[in-house]
């Protein structure tokens, strides 16, 4: 027992070291071998069992192994994976029409990733604009944003840390803070291409936009003939409790083009950008496209994941109620939890200093979530998740701040 333990350990030691020699270290990874998963948990190389809270940043939405998902992927990877965009297949079209059903915007292009769905949307408003004139090229974002990793991505993104060693970027991005009406109205004008925001700042600290700063925005891209532009690629497709943020609203406020991604293929790589009749004529043959988007395997299981996620909707609700009402509980003993934000399984606990301790200590007692923008406490659970699960994570959570 103590040789396999040992041999377990040195293979974990062998993978990590074996990437620090070959792999880009663009990653600040913990130092944590992961080997399989089922529901809510992953298992290491020993064997030792994790409660993920995390789910690969908000991708696998229905967690690791789900039945149904397994099936498709075995029955379409023998079939078909990928036959490019110069021919049909069965899958493309359905899930086209299930995204314009749960989204109202009717039209859809796919991408293989959120930051690839930023960038096509990104290129949309600026031929958007320059049908209308050759000055009309400016972006309206908000600061504390992120929206990916490409370099017009970062541009609309609205935290320098992200921005600085990559400089000069595209021109034209006005960056104005959050749910800040004047700010906003201020800078909008007959320049303006697009305004972009994300219904709940994900990254950037699981801050939602309000009801009467949306319904500004919308007004403010009708009346100078700009694009509105949602960002739903972590807190859409279902993590707010409805399949995207900006239903959460009453009245619901619809965007002209919204980009979405993570849980959308269940792990596969899948962006998709949805847009209205207003938007679309934009983009004419030739003007974008991609290789791999949109392949029969990850649109199969995307198909399959909407399916699921219809029945799963009411839970997501429920246990996501719970999580934040249980985190309020902690919150009342623990002073340092300054604020519980989020909506459905999409929560974030704000404390009063750095966090990145607490998630390695939360590792050691196997629980996994991660921590944003240094001080909020991030949970990203999959849908799947119950009320079992939460309580077992306030137990451990809970622990871990009586050592603070």
């Amino acid at each position: 027992m103590v040789e396999e333990h040992i041999e377990q350990v040195t293979e974990a030691q062998s993978i990590m070291a074996r990437e620090k020699e070959y792999v880009l270290q663009n990653y600040a990874r913990y130092p944590l071998v992961l080997d399989k998963g089922k529901g809510c948990y992953l298992y290491d190389l020993d064997g030792k069992k994790y409660l993920d809270l995390i789910s690969g940043i908000g991708v696998n939405a229905l967690g690791h192994g789900h039945p149904r998902i397994v099936k498709t992927i075995r029955e379409q990877a023998g079939l078909m994976i990928h036959c490019s965009n110069l021919y049909y297949h069965r899958y493309q079209g359905l899930l086209a029409e299930r995204l314009a059903k749960a989204s109202g915007l009717q039209r859809t292009f796919f991408s293989n990733s959120g930051t690839e769905s930023m960038e096509g949307a990104l290129k949309m408003a600026r031929a958007y604009g320059h049908k209308v004139s050759a000055d009309k090229i400016e972006i309206v974002s908000l600061d504390n944003s992120f929206h990916g990793r490409t370099m017009g991505a970062i541009a609309v993104t609205g935290q320098p840390k992200y921005r600085k060693d990559f400089e000069p970027l595209i021109p034209g991005v006005r960056f104005v803070p959050a749910n800040d009406l004047a700010a906003l109205e201020e800078v909008v004008s007959e320049k303006t291409c697009a305004i972009l925001l994300e219904g709940i700042q994900g990254e950037g600290g699981i801050f939602q936009m309000t009801q009467a700063y949306v319904e500004k925005a919308r007004e403010l891209a009708d009346r100078f003939d700009a694009l509105l532009i949602f960002d739903e690629i972590q807190c859409g497709v279902g993590r707010p409790g409805t399949y995207f943020s900006y239903q959460l609203l009453n009245p619901v406020v619809l965007p002209d083009v919204m980009v979405t991604a993570k849980p959308l293929a269940c792990g596969l790589p899948l962006g998709a950008i949805c847009c209205n009749e207003r938007a679309a004529p934009a983009i004419g043959p030739g003007m974008h496209g991609s290789t791999f988007g949109g392949g029969a395997l990850a649109c199969r299981v995307a198909v399959e994941f909407f399916d699921i996620l219809d029945e799963l909707m009411p839970s997501i609700q429920r246990v996501g109620g719970h999580f934040r009402c249980e985190l309020e509980g902690l919150k009342s003993k623990f002073s340092f939890i300054k604020e519980v934000r989020g909506a459905g399984l999409m929560i974030g606990a704000e404390i009063d200093f750095p966090g990145k301790q607490l998630v390695v200590d939360g590792m050691a007692e196997g629980l996994l979530f991660n921590c944003t923008h240094d001080t909020v406490l991030r949970f990203l659970p999959p849908y799947i998740l119950t009320e079992k699960d939460v309580d077992k994570a306030i137990k451990i959570l809970a622990k871990l701040f009586k050592k603070v």
